[in-house]
C-alpha cells in the first residue's frame, strides 16, 4: 500500500492517523506541495494529496473517503461508533467540516475574508460539543475526532491561537496527544 504524502499537510495527516490506529503498514510518497510532480495528476486529477494506492490497482483520492475505506476495510479496532445515529451526526461533522476549515485556511492564507472571529466561533462550536461528550461521536474517539484534529493542532501551531479560551476542546486535545498515532503527527508537524 503506498499513501502519497505530504508531512505538513492536514488532510494526509488524518489518513496517517488511520493508518496508525488500524496498524497498517504502508509505505509513504512524499510529494513537495511546492513543486508538484505532473504524474501526481495521474493519481488524482486534481493533483492534490493524500492519495492511497493498493496493490490490485485502487487509486483513492480525499481523505475523508480514504477514511473510510480504511475504515471498512479494516474494522478493528472500530473507528466509527457502533450506533447508526452516533455515525450519522459523526459524518455529518466531516461533512460540515469547511465550517472549520473554510476560516482557518482564509486566515492562514491571508485572503480578505478572513476572520478570526469566524474561526473562534467555530472552535466555541466544537467545544460545546466536547463540553457534553468526551469525544466529537460521544464516548469513543474515532474518525470525526481524527477529521478535525490535525486543524485544531495547526490552528495553535501555524495561525498561534490559544485554545484557552475553549477549554473543553483544549483537554480533548490533550487527551489525544496521548494516543500514540497523535504524538507521531505532533512530532511530525514540529519537524516541519
Amino acid at each position: 500500500m503506498l499513501l502519497y504524502d505530504a508531512a505538513r499537510c492536514p488532510y494526509c495527516a488524518r489518513v496517517r492517523i488511520v493508518l496508525a490506529e488500524k496498524g497498517v503498514p504502508y509505505e509513504p510518497v512524499e510529494i513537495d506541495l511546492d513543486d508538484r510532480p505532473a504524474w501526481i495528476h495521474g493519481k488524482n486529477p486534481t493533483g492534490l494529496v493524500p492519495v492511497l494506492e493498493e496493490d490490485e490497482g485502487l487509486v483513492l483520492p480525499e481523505s475523508t473517503v480514504i477514511m473510510e475505506y480504511l475504515e471498512e476495510r479494516f474494522p478493528e479496532p472500530p473507528l466509527w461508533p457502533a450506533d447508526a445515529a452516533a455515525r450519522a451526526l459523526g459524518r455529518l461533522l466531516l461533512e460540515r467540516f469547511e465550517d472549520l476549515s473554510d476560516p482557518y485556511y482564509d486566515l492562514l492564507k491571508g485572503r480578505p475574508a478572513a476572520s478570526e472571529e469566524r474561526l473562534r466561533t467555530e472552535l466555541a462550536r466544537l467545544d460545546a460539543i466536547l463540553e457534553a461528550q468526551p469525544f466529537l461521536t460521544g464516548a469513543a474517539y474515532g474518525l470525526a475526532d481524527i477529521g478535525y484534529l490535525p486543524w485544531i493542532l495547526r490552528t495553535e501551531t501555524r495561525l498561534g491561537l490559544d485554545l484557552g479560551e475553549h477549554p473543553s476542546l483544549a483537554h480533548w486535545r490533550e487527551r489525544l496527544a496521548e494516543r500514540p498515532s497523535v504524538r507521531a503527527e505532533i512530532e511530525l508537524l514540529a519537524a516541519v
